[in-house]
């Protein structure tokens, strides 16, 4: 999805998972479960979005791991694997989109990043993911206790980075996050791949058209 606007772009607002890096709890539960119906329950019911969402919003991996182990006693050893060995949960750069990301800094584009993620965790990937440096900022939502689609993280955004909505590119794989940006005036694209992707830049005149 695009917004309506006719302003030109001067920055673009990059979302990280699922859009640069490859973040999936299955990469882990695979090796934990021998039953794929039975992770699948896990990460429906035992771990959900729901559930993981709240650690993106600041709280701390002891104490919701602590309260989803005395829910489902069952499952404690798998509960703690979530925070124990959470860096097995990322996979490598998403490459398609990071050779998007590297021409759009050749060519001098602003680029901020605006990303749900623990404050716990997001030192790993600062840590393992080189091509992070290249955002001038990075709004993480553990670290300012708001998450996406809240429009409070949005302004948060706005203001730090100093954004002008109507000439921002916002991207991210998330429907509610993406209509949330578009709502507060936003240019949006819903990401749905590399080639998506590039067709929006180039029209939106960020990447020269082949």
């Amino acid at each position: 999805m695009v917004g309506v606007t006719a302003e030109p772009v001067e920055c673009v607002l990059f979302d990280l998972g699922g859009v640069l890096i490859d973040w999936n709890p299955r990469h882990l539960y695979r090796q934990v479960f021998t039953d794929a119906a039975e992770m699948e329950h896990f990460l429906a019911v035992v771990c959900p979005p729901d559930w993981n969402h709240i650690l993106d919003e600041g709280r701390s991996f002891r104490d919701a791991v602590a309260e989803r182990q005395a829910l489902f006693p069952s499952y404690a050893v798998a509960i703690a694997l979530w925070h124990e060995q959470w860096e097995r949960m990322l996979g490598g750069a998403i490459e398609p989109t990071l050779d998007l990301l590297s021409a759009l800094r050749a060519r001098g584009h602003r680029l901020v990043a605006l990303t749900n993620w623990s404050a716990e965790t997001f030192p790993v990937a600062r840590a393992r993911y080189d091509f992070l440096s290249w955002f001038e900022d990075i709004v993480v939502s553990g670290e300012v206790r708001l998450a996406k689609p809240d429009p409070h993280i949005f302004e948060l955004t706005r203001t730090r980075a100093g954004l002008d909505p109507s000439r921002t590119l916002f991207i991210d794989d998330s429907e509610k996050n993406v209509a949330a940006a578009s709502a507060l005036g936003y240019q949006t694209h819903r990401f749905a791949g590399a080639p998506g992707l590039e067709a929006i830049l180039r029209t939106k005149g960020l990447l020269t058209t082949a």
